[in-house]
């Protein structure tokens, strides 16, 4: 059962990298493709995955229900900047969440997708218009989501257009996303004051 679930685990981790790399291409961020979640492989959160692997379950949230929490998923989240959870400060006061740089927050898109063609889809296609759903539903419309307002309402355009296209071509048009990341981060930080 070990090396049978070790085997499914790494297929996994292959697969959505394999796939991230190919929208961070997209994206025009392909060193941060290759290198994406290369904490997987640390015995943290290699172990822990292994230990609660479960097919069409994620091991982090099997180890949470057993534990209570998951050392994997607070190393995974803690060591890899393209997570918002990364992007925290002002603990003692409730938490507070920054603005993710746009490389970050691009690459957060591209895990996303990948996460969609490697867990849910297990195919090589993805509904673009169900990505947007998922997004609004569990993160967008999320009151307790700590995540920067001015990134989800980034990522929300940026699902809303790939929906309304069919398509992910959005990430190929480098130059209209970095002003679109621009354009809501400077209306945050207008409106609100908030810190980068």
């Amino acid at each position: 059962m070990l090396i049978k679930n070790t085997v499914k685990h790494l297929k996994n981790v292959i697969k959505h990298k394999k796939w991230v790399f190919h929208y961070a291409c997209k994206a025009g961020i392909p060193i941060q493709g290759a290198m994406h979640d290369l904490s997987k492989f640390h015995p943290t959160e290699l172990i822990e995955s292994i230990m609660y692997y479960k097919d069409g379950v994620s091991p982090l949230k099997e180890s949470k229900k057993a534990n209570g929490y998951s050392k994997a998923k607070l190393h995974h989240c803690h060591v890899n900047k393209h997570h918002y959870e990364y992007w925290q400060d002002n603990y003692d006061n409730g938490c507070e969440p920054l603005i993710m740089p746009y490389n970050y927050t691009l690459e957060l898109i591209c895990d996303y997708l990948a996460a969609a063609r490697t867990y849910i889809n297990d195919n090589d296609n993805i509904d673009y218009k169900k990505e947007y759903e998922w997004f609004m539903e569990h993160k967008y419309n999320n009151k307790a989501i700590s995540m920067h307002p001015a990134m989800l309402e980034f990522i929300k355009q940026v699902f809303e257009q790939m929906a309304k296209d069919n398509s992910d071509d959005i990430l190929e048009k480098h130059s209209f996303m970095e002003r679109l990341y621009n354009t809501i981060v400077l209306k945050s930080l207008t409106n609100k004051g908030c810190v980068i």
